[in-house]
């Protein structure tokens, strides 16, 4: 069986944005009009608005829905918390996980994550698992233990069987988020490379490194989009401030669905 990844993911991550319901479901309107004649087996496209906005898309479209955390407990007393069982009711097929803005802010832990991804995968919602380096990180030399070492925390006591066809995987370099600033190609593809032989190592085998598609974030626009993806082996893209721009949004889906 042929695991390869053919399909290009092109993820928007709206983050808290915009103001209002109507700024919203103009945004989300705008893209979905534009990429209607798309061909779904090769782009997928996944926006993930706050919360708040999600009840008002439609999850049967050729826009995939996301959610932009998820918590680790299906109900309880968990103040302000949404489980997979929620999103999935909403038709949330996506959740990015251990971004780094919630390490960074809030205090996400490596465990807190697998936890999150262990939730995500038995209530049937793929998730986005986010890893990468600071600044400090990588001018010391330290990005691919930093990778490595995320990488191994996340899927800890995670089998083989659920991760094959649900696991995402987003490489955003920390100091690249928001700073225009990206690595190169080159950079992109190793650490892509280094994703698969760190899951051909936890799993024995090559199976999971070639199901799993890695994307890249991080400062992505119309500009560099194309070279992150064509010139890097990976699968997609996760992004952050161009995916408020539905029409430079929709240009990036444009030129992976040729």
């Amino acid at each position: 069986m042929d695991l390869k990844q053919t399909k290009t993911y092109i993820i928007g991550n709206w983050k808290m944005n915009p103001a209002s319901e109507a700024d919203a479901e103009e945004m989300f309107d705008e893209v979905e009009d534009e990429v209607y004649k798309i061909d779904d087996e090769k782009v997928e496209v996944v926006i993930c608005p706050p919360f708040v906005f999600l009840s008002n898309f439609d999850s049967d479209g050729k826009v995939k829905l996301g959610a932009q955390d998820i918590f680790w407990e299906n109900s309880g007393a968990f103040t302000g918390e949404i489980s997979a069982d929620m999103l999935r009711r909403l038709g949330v097929r996506y959740a990015i996980i251990g971004h780094s803005e919630r390490r960074q802010y809030l205090g996400e832990t490596d465990e807190m994550v697998n936890l999150k991804i262990k939730a995500a995968l038995a209530g049937k919602v793929r998730p986005i698992l986010c890893i990468g380096e600071t600044l400090e990180e990588r001018q010391r030399g330290d990005t691919g233990e930093i990778i490595v070492n995320q990488v191994e925390k996340a899927l800890t006591e995670i089998p083989e069987k659920d991760l094959i066809g649900n696991l995402v995987i987003a490489y955003e370099p920390i100091w690249a988020i928001g700073s225009g600033a990206v690595p190169s190609p080159d950079e992109v593809m190793s650490i892509g490379l280094l994703i698969k032989k760190i899951l051909a190592k936890i799993y024995g085998n090559r199976v999971a490194a070639e199901s799993v598609p890695i994307l890249y974030g991080g400062s992505v626009n119309r500009d560099n989009a194309f070279d992150l993806v064509d010139k890097t082996g990976l699968s997609g893209l996760l992004i952050g401030g161009a995916s408020l721009k539905p029409r430079e949004f929709v240009e990036i889906v444009r030129r992976f669905a040729k």
